[in-house]
């Protein structure tokens, strides 16, 4: 059996890879590796979980409780909430564990089951690989020690979290959003309550768009990952910006008043030079990953801030951040990390964060994400090689510095193996796109001969 948790919980089409049976089984495993690891010593244990809208996410959700409640967990079920929400809930009524159901951006047909400890934080992966391992010895036939009479944990609906999480998301804004006409694209997703709420009582004009979800329309042609809707929206009311959450609302990308796309290193670039204005911006540092466009690196460079990378995945941004003590790391993807208010990306909490600045500069998006100037980059995946030997073939590694010869400290090269198929990632950035294009079609050449 391959590992269960990937970098972001369980993840896998529901009632096929995701079932009922498993999500119990991992919730009850989930409640006795934590008793053993003493969270719950000296008193009775209580767990946060919440859903996002996938049709899936109600059974799910029914196994989840059934699964914490059986082992003696006391479950405060906070209904449809973003992953973020769900954090900061699990943190803020003391809880000793919080369980999201959600597959994120992923199709409806997707689920998952992401776990949280004490104070809102992801797992450590030695507790989820003893959660899987305790499983797998039950689901063999190992009986679970099981409490009875009042030893059972008790099930409450827990109405208020929502308000909780706006009044949150408000205290944190630096100054109200008053004139702005802003179009919120939910993507029919976990957010389509919160965010529009959280948007109109800061002071905005809200126009909403893919915020009437019916548990079959989650990401369809909409959020994130999909901005046609939300570009057309934003020229077609005249607003000053939209911004765009994905399923769970972990995420956050933006469209400016042209309707032009705002990614995630043009939103770290805007927020790293307002939080720096703040004082807020600890070692003037920002964490990115390798994946980061260069002009993002290069804006830094210019603008006096250190730019510190990762590898790929915003497990890595965390960590980073948290070892360093640094407040402000991203993704190109837009899963936006504030530590000082946030154990997680929260795509709310970045478009507030982001409509904020344009209400307090009384500049345009367009302008402040301006700063940096987002290089022409080209990836090709080149499939059926041997990713394995990316860093040992001396043919690869001689073409890959005549590569970074020729385009000089406008332009980049990264190579790197797929995590989970037989295939090599080429990227090539570069001032000019023609440029960008001929090295990349080149490089990829290059690793089909060495490493077919």
């Amino acid at each position: 059996m391959g590992r269960l948790f990937g970098t972001d919980g369980v993840r896998g089409v529901a009632n096929a890879d995701l079932t009922a049976e498993l999500a119990l089984g991992l919730s009850v495993a989930a409640a006795h590796v934590l008793a053993e690891a003493g969270t719950f010593e000296g008193h009775r244990p209580t767990a946060v979980v919440g859903r996002d809208p996938r049709a899936s996410g109600e059974f799910l959700e029914a196994a989840v409780v059934a699964g914490l409640a059986s082992a003696g967990v006391d479950v405060m079920r906070v209904g449809v909430l973003p992953t973020p929400a769900v954090a900061f809930l699990t943190g803020a009524l003391g809880a000793d564990l919080g369980v999201m159901l959600s597959a994120s951006h992923n199709a409806m047909p997707d689920n998952g089951i992401k776990f949280f400890a004490r104070g809102g934080h992801k797992l450590a992966d030695e507790l989820e690989d003893r959660i899987e391992a305790v499983y797998e010895q039950h689901r063999t036939g190992e009986p679970w020690d099981r409490p009875t009479g009042a030893g059972v944990g008790r099930i409450a609906d827990y109405h208020e979290g929502f308000d909780q999480y706006v009044a949150h998301l408000l205290r944190v804004l630096p100054n109200r959003l008053d004139g702005l006409r802003i179009v919120l694209d939910e993507a029919h997703g976990a957010a389509s309550g919160v965010s529009p709420a959280a948007f109109q009582q800061a002071g905005a004009e809200v126009i909403t768009i893919g915020a009437t979800p019916d548990g079959l329309n989650i990401n369809d042609g909409c959020g994130s990952t999909h901005l046609e809707m939300l570009k057309a929206a934003v020229v077609e009311h005249g607003a000053d910006l939209g911004i765009a959450h994905d399923g769970d609302a972990d995420r956050c990308l933006a469209v400016d008043h042209t309707g032009a796309e705002v990614d995630g290193d043009q939103i770290l670039a805007v927020l790293a030079l307002a939080m720096r204005e703040a004082g807020t911006l600890r070692g003037d540092a920002v964490v990115a990953t390798v994946m980061s466009n260069l002009g993002f690196k290069l804006a830094m460079e210019r603008e006096g801030l250190q730019l510190v990378q990762t590898a790929v995945g915003d497990r890595y941004v965390l960590e980073s951040m948290k070892e360093h003590d640094y407040a402000l790391g991203g993704e190109q993807s837009g899963h936006v990390i504030v530590l000082d208010h946030a154990t997680t990306g929260d795509g709310t909490l970045t478009g507030l964060l982001l409509a904020a600045r344009v209400a307090a500069t009384g500049r345009s998006l367009a302008e402040l994400a301006g700063v940096m100037e987002r290089l022409p980059q080209i990836l090709i995946n080149v499939k059926d090689v041997d990713k394995t030997r990316v860093k040992t073939s001396a043919e690869l590694g001689s073409a890959v510095a005549d590569a970074e010869r020729r385009l000089g400290s406008t332009g980049r090269v990264l190579l790197r193996p797929s995590g989970t198929e037989p295939l090599v990632r080429v990227m090539v950035e570069a001032a000019d796109i023609e440029q960008a294009r001929a090295v990349a079609g080149e490089l990829a050449d290059v690793v089909k001969s060495a490493l077919g």
